[in-house]
């Protein structure tokens, strides 16, 4: 029976709530053969559009142009079919079409100019506004470094907006871009500076723009602004699409600003672009923006090892060799296709001007310091158990949590925690913030204050914490100590900070186990710091303070029989927060252990985990736990004992109706099925997830 247009129209619409990726792009290449066979005509074009938006955005773009040509072809042959929407899809996706063409240097600049002449006389026929035929236009003059550049810039510039410009988010940074690359730094800063002001929003910004942004301030000598750009920025990285050239340029920023350990940390993590990405033209911007940082680094830090998966590096010096090979290569394949010396130029002047740095501290909590003078068992603290306090740092990558464990504070407020010692004194709150001029002295007003700014100014808000914790020690209380500088602890990692995080974690660990907190309330605090390692990329010092955690859960229940007789209910309820805390441990140590490269041991406690989530009535958390097992089997070469877990994971996250998860996790089924050779499973996986 054939579907009516509502019906395809209704499960397109539920393609395009899916994730990016290849579970989409394959549902959505279901619903166009099915549409293609079955009819109706009515919908083929948004078919055929959610497909060329999958494979753009889904890392796929040189597959987009088969569908695009099909819509193309449908519109010469077919207006009648073609609503309002289809119509404005077709000619909004010309523009990703030749901005793409632009990235791949095996397509020749006969072609490219072509489908450019064409985009503007369909534009012209439809009647459609230039502004993103003159953005075009100008683009191409800047790949190929034309004469008339700075003409077809104002022309943009100059072309008023109409609906198929760039979003009000995109255009400002694509203006800024350029103003930057051509040395006028302060009226780029000032174009973003403004636009801002009105937190822009699309898929790659306000990401984008804040990655030129911070380099800007570099440039100009603003190191305040710099910092604070920088830490934004970070928080806009992670958006569902590929952020390459931001990824980069952060790699870049680190380096030229005196935070070497860190630029080496953030490339480890993002180190699969050095070798793929969506587009030639991709990688040509990160590796520039690599081939920058490893200039810079290599003076100081030549020798520096460095464990990368897919390149012949083991040292920063072995890594800008390699990386200025690979981007020159690149840039010579642009400049033959093009007829210019202009990319191999733009390569030049980026090695040229990236030697220019400027110290920017990008610190929220400095070392943490001895206790305060007087402080009780002021050495206790670091007494039975300091030797496990410690960690190392590598810029390795790291196996991700499961998103639900990924929050911004470890056990929610500090000052809440006052119910493990009420005798700690009654809570303050200053009522007026604002009306006051300086910080509060004492630690209840510092923690109040630190809660109502943590949203706007979390730097000041760690800060703020770790004084009001540094106080509370000084006053014996321990556990609140610890606590507080949890709390500062996490902020800072969110902010960056993970060297003074670490520390932070490290003594806030020791502080609340000080003040006899028990192991279930320290268990959250443990596992935050142990993200925060897995990011690091050494999990020694975590996997100790996660093992202690568990030793010290399994001594409280053995100590349990021992006490007085309690109520049998409240028995029942520690005992069961006990359980669900050390499933909870469990499970980040299998997290940990595929961060250290032990895949199969991780796979196997990671299965077990599963499964007691399972028995518990956790589904979500047995589906997270589900899809470490089945990537870590992957991950192993295990390819064929990946798919059932793949599968148990996407059941579970059905379940919870978690549907970005599941089409995640469908990704990894889709891609795993086609390295074992099964396309029609793989196809079912996208077809069932449409349906």
């Amino acid at each position: 029976m054939t579907r009516s247009v509502d019906q395809v129209n209704a499960a397109l619409y539920d393609v395009r709530r899916m994730p990016y990726g290849l579970a989409r792009s394959t549902a959505a290449a279901a619903e166009v053969e099915r549409v293609e066979a079955e009819g109706p005509d009515g919908a083929r074009a948004y078919a055929l559009f959610v497909l060329v938006e999958s494979f753009v955005w889904g890392g796929e773009v040189t597959k987009a142009y088969l569908p695009f040509t099909k819509m193309l072809r449908w519109w010469d042959e077919h207006p009648e079919h073609f609503d309002a929407e289809d119509a404005h899809s077709l000619f909004w996706s010309f523009k990703w079409m030749v901005g793409h063409l632009m990235e791949f240097p095996t397509v020749p600049a006969a072609q490219i100019e072509r489908t450019l002449d064409d985009m503007a006389r369909r534009y012209a026929l439809a009647g459609n506004g230039t502004n993103a035929v003159e953005l075009e236009r100008f683009e191409w003059a800047r790949e190929r470094g034309a004469a008339d550049v700075e003409d077809a810039y104002r022309a943009w510039v100059a072309t008023p907006r109409d609906e198929y410009s760039q979003c009000e988010a995109c255009e400002p940074g694509d203006r800024a871009a350029y103003l930057f690359e051509t040395g006028r730094h302060e009226e780029g800063i000032r174009l973003l500076e403004q636009v801002l002001q009105g937190s822009p929003s699309c898929a790659t910004e306000p990401g984008d723009m804040l990655s030129h942004l911070q380099l800007a301030y570099v440039e100009v000598g603003d190191a305040e602004a710099a910092a604070r750009t920088h830490r934004r920025g970070l928080r806009h990285l992670d958006t569902g699409v590929s952020m390459t050239g931001p990824k980069g340029r952060h790699v870049e920023f680190l380096a030229r600003t005196g935070n070497a350990s860190r630029a080496l940390r953030l490339l480890g993590e993002h180190q699969a672009f050095l070798t793929e990405t969506d587009s030639p033209g991709d990688r040509l911007g990160f590796l520039t923006s690599v081939s920058v940082a490893t200039g810079v680094l290599r003076a100081e830090h030549a020798d520096a090892p460095l464990a990368l998966r897919d390149v012949p590096a083991t040292t920063v010096a072995e890594l800008d060799d390699w990386a200025r090979r690979e981007a020159a290569g690149l840039a010579g394949a642009f400049d033959a296709r093009n007829g210019t010396r202009a990319a191999s130029e733009r390569l030049r002047a980026a090695w040229s001007h990236g030697s220019r740095s400027l110290p920017v501290d990008l610190s929220v909590l400095s070392a943490v310091p001895e206790p305060p003078a007087g402080a009780p068992s002021g050495r206790a603290v670091g007494g039975a158990g300091a030797a496990d306090d410690t960690a190392t740092s590598s810029p390795a990558g790291a196996t991700p949590p499961p998103p639900g464990d990924a929050t911004g504070t470890v056990l929610g407020s500090a000052a809440s925690h006052s119910a493990h010692g009420t005798e700690h004194g009654t809570e303050h709150r200053t009522e007026h913030p604002g009306d006051v001029t300086a910080d509060p002295v004492d630690a209840e007003g510092l923690l109040a204050l630190a809660d109502d700014v943590a949203d706007e100014d979390p730097v000041h808000a760690a800060q703020l914490l770790r004084r009001a914790s540094a106080l509370l020690e000084s006053a014996g209380h321990l556990d609140r100590a610890g606590f507080a500088l949890a709390e500062a602890a996490q902020l800072a990692a969110v902010e960056g900070d993970d060297e003074g995080a670490a520390a932070a974690f490290v003594h806030a660990l020791a502080l609340v186990r000080a003040g006899g907190i028990a192991p279930r309330f320290v268990g959250p605090v443990v596992r935050a710091y142990a993200r925060l390692e897995a990011g690091r990329g050494d999990v020694t010092g975590a996997l100790a303070q996660l093992q202690r955690t568990l030793d010290d859960l399994d001594a409280a229940g053995s100590a349990v029989a021992e006490q007085v007789p309690r109520a049998a209910d409240l028995v029942e309820r520690d005992a069961a927060a006990d359980e669900k805390e050390r499933r909870d441990l469990r499970d980040t140590r299998a997290r940990l252990l595929a961060t250290a490269g032990e895949l199969d041991a991780a796979a196997t406690l990671a299965e077990a985990v599963a499964e007691e989530f399972a028995r518990a009535g956790q589904v979500g958390d047995a589906a997270h736990a589900f899809w470490l097992a089945g990537r870590s089997r992957c991950e192993a070469g295990a390819d064929a004992e990946a798919v059932d877990l793949l599968e148990s994971a996407m059941e579970g996250f059905a379940i919870v109706h978690d549907r970005d998860a599941r089409t995640l996790v469908a990704n990894e089924l889709v891609a795993t099925l086609r390295r074992l050779g099964r396309e029609q499973d793989a196809a079912a996986v996208g077809a069932g997830l449409s349906g």
